[in-house]
């Protein structure tokens, strides 16, 4: 199992020491194996926390909060610090992004409720947790997807997958419509192999609205996920999530349902000369407890 990079007294000094730094009233002590600096993360000279717009002394602003993550972020060196620092911000306050949030919401000073959500998972982000995984939610197309690990989260090259679906689909509806006699369509049948946190196939569902999807996968937390998703958004009707790993004998059994129009999968590849070389976030993700979000 995946040890964090801090022991946890270690965490807990730093989360409970930048929740009152980030109020004034002391400084941070050092998280020694986060970061290979010596000393406070932030020291008052070095980025003095300045209230913005109206909020009294002493009170924090969203602004503010995202200003400070942002620096004790980059001095762990967390990836993206600024997008994490934001995204964790937004959706404590229940927005998709930072720049959503109106003038009224960046300068009203944060409650204590909202500063202990932003601490407990800005300190998951310090672990390298990846941020989808922080939030326990990610958008795909126009869907907004849980997700945990140990299922990837999907990457933006997939929505052009969806997209290709789409366009075939769409021209062998034209062909049909320039027939003299169309003939019925009949509802598109999907087959998708390696369906991780469900976001092709739930995409296609939405996009395409008579079709039918079969989803498939070998890990019992993806097909749970899915169907998780599934029910989330009402097309658990529709789709048909399975089990198995993809063999010959497994194959067989697909054939219950007729012929397929698409098959479409998009698996997690990586070279294995390339592993030593993949961001810290992605190498734990395997190793993260499934119950760590």
């Amino acid at each position: 199992m995946w040890k964090p990079a801090t022991d946890f007294t270690t965490m807990r000094c730093l989360t409970h020491q930048l929740l009152r730094r980030l109020l004034g009233r002391s400084p941070l002590c050092v998280p020694g194996r986060l970061s290979q600096s010596k000393g406070p993360i932030l020291s008052p000279k070095q980025s003095p926390l300045r209230q913005s717009c109206s909020a009294r002394p002493g009170l924090v602003t969203a602004t503010d909060v995202v200003n400070y993550w942002q620096k004790v972020f980059e001095t762990n060196g967390i990836p993206e610090a600024r997008e994490s620092s934001e995204y964790i911000v937004s959706f404590v306050l229940g927005a998709k992004t930072f720049q959503s949030l109106n003038s009224k919401s960046l300068c009203t000073p944060l409650t204590a409720v909202h500063q202990e959500q932003i601490q407990q998972l800005s300190n998951k982000r310090l672990e390298r947790m990846p941020v989808q995984y922080v939030l326990g939610e990610w958008d795909f197309q126009d869907l907004t997807l849980k997700m945990r690990p140990p299922v990837f989260i999907p990457r933006p090259e997939t929505e052009d997958l969806v997209s290709l679906v789409l366009e075939e689909e769409s021209r062998k509806c034209e062909k049909n419509s320039d027939l003299c006699f169309p003939v019925p369509v009949p509802h598109p049948m999907i087959l998708e192999i390696g369906c991780g946190s469900g976001a092709i196939a739930l995409s296609l569902l939405c996009k395409l609205p008579q079709s039918r999807v079969i989803a498939v996968d070998k890990e019992e937390a993806a097909v749970n996920l899915t169907r998780e998703n599934a029910h989330r958004l009402q097309l658990q009707e529709r789709i048909h999530i399975l089990h198995h790993d993809v063999s010959y004998s497994s194959a067989k059994q697909l054939l219950f349902w007729g012929p397929m129009d698409f098959i479409v999968s998009n698996p997690p590849y990586v070279f294995h000369e390339d592993m030593a070389y993949l961001d810290t976030e992605i190498l734990r993700v395997r190793l993260m407890p499934h119950d760590c979000c």
